[in-house]
């Protein structure tokens, strides 16, 4: 395997494998931010995980899955203002989890920006936010 030292030729997709993901960011985070922003975790209409999407040039795509729960609507309304409240919400915490993929790309590559995109509905059941992490290093 390349050394993951070498954003060129490092495997991103491996480094960021759904186990390693979801131990960054736990389903269990879903309860937590609806429990904090309604009082009761089950008035979520959606679980919140982490897929990695690709890797362009110096810049890694992570999306936040926003998959529907039985028997709740997830409706663009309620998800079109999300990476606003993503962005700033403490229990989401992007910029920690932000830290913690920079910890998994091993030394000399750093994570020096990120951005939340805009919400992507790919069915009414998955709805999508892109994390867009800039990196450089060596």
């Amino acid at each position: 395997m390349p050394a993951a030292s070498d954003p060129s030729a490092a495997n991103f997709a491996a480094i960021l494998s759904p186990d390693r993901l979801a131990e960054i960011f736990p389903k269990s985070r879903s309860n937590e931010f609806f429990d904090a922003l309604f009082g009761d975790p089950k008035e979520g209409a959606y679980d919140i995980s982490l897929a990695y999407r690709e890797s362009r040039g110096n810049q890694l795509i992570i999306d936040l899955l926003l998959e529907q729960r039985p028997n709740r609507c997830l409706a663009c309304n309620l998800t079109q203002g999300l990476p606003q409240v993503f962005t700033r919400h403490p229990v989401i915490n992007i910029k920690g989890l932000v830290e913690r993929i920079e910890g998994l790309l091993g030394e000399g590559l750093r994570c020096t920006d990120w951005k939340l995109g805009r919400t992507e509905q790919r069915s009414s059941a998955l709805h999508l936010i892109p994390l867009q992490i800039t990196i450089e290093g060596e």
